[in-house]
C-alpha cells in the first residue's frame, strides 16, 4: 500500500496543544492540505467551517473528546493522538464515542500508515478498527503490560471490531 499517494491531496484538520507535536506532523504530512490549530476553540471554530478528510486529535489540553464529538457531528473520522492520555480507559472510550483510530504520540511517525488506513477503509465502508488491531495490538500489549486490557473488555472489542463502519 502506497500511503502517500493514498493521503496526497486529503484535507487534514490536527489539533494539539503541543507546539512540537504540530511541527512535526505539518513535516511528515507535508503531501497533505493542513489545517492546524492549538486549542479546543480554535479547532471547533475551524471544524464547523471547513470539510476534512480526516480530524488528528490530542486528547489531553485541548478538550480532545468534545472535539471528537463535534468531528463525528460534521461527519470526519477522527484519530485520537495521545501521548499522556495513553491508557486503556482512554483507548476504550475513544472507540465508544465514535474515533476511527487511536495512536501514540511514540508511533507519530507512522501518521501516514494510520491516516491511510482510516481513509481507505471509509472509501470500501469498512471499519478502521480492524486495521488499527492489526498494527497497533501489540504495541498496547507491550504498553499496557499484566492488565489483560483484550480479555477485559473482549466482548466490547469482538464487537468493535466486526462493526461496519458504513458512514
Amino acid at each position: 500500500m502506497d500511503t502517500k499517494k493514498i493521503i496526497e491531496g486529503k484535507k487534514i484538520l490536527i489539533v494539539d496543544d503541543e507546539k512540537d507535536v504540530l511541527e512535526s506532523l505539518v513535516d511528515l504530512l507535508d503531501m497533505c492540505k493542513l489545517d492546524t490549530a492549538w486549542s479546543f476553540e480554535e479547532g471547533k471554530r475551524l471544524l464547523e467551517k471547513n470539510d476534512y478528510d480526516v480530524a488528528i486529535l490530542d486528547i489531553m489540553g485541548v478538550r480532545g473528546f468534545e472535539l471528537l464529538e463535534l468531528a463525528k457531528k460534521h461527519n470526519v473520522p477522527a484519530l485520537m493522538l495521545t501521548a499522556h492520555a495513553l491508557s486503556k480507559e482512554n483507548l476504550k472510550k475513544s472507540a465508544e464515542e465514535g474515533a476511527a483510530y487511536y495512536a501514540p504520540k511514540d508511533e507519530m511517525i507512522n501518521i501516514d500508515v494510520f491516516l491511510a488506513d482510516i481513509i481507505t477503509a471509509r472509501e470500501k465502508k469498512k471499519n478502521s478498527w480492524t486495521k488499527w488491531y492489526d498494527r497497533l495490538g501489540s504495541f498496547y500489549d507491550k504498553r499496557f503490560k499484566g492488565t489483560n486490557w483484550r480479555q477485559e473488555s473482549d466482548e466490547f472489542w469482538k464487537k468493535k471490531l466486526k462493526e461496519f463502519d458504513g458512514s
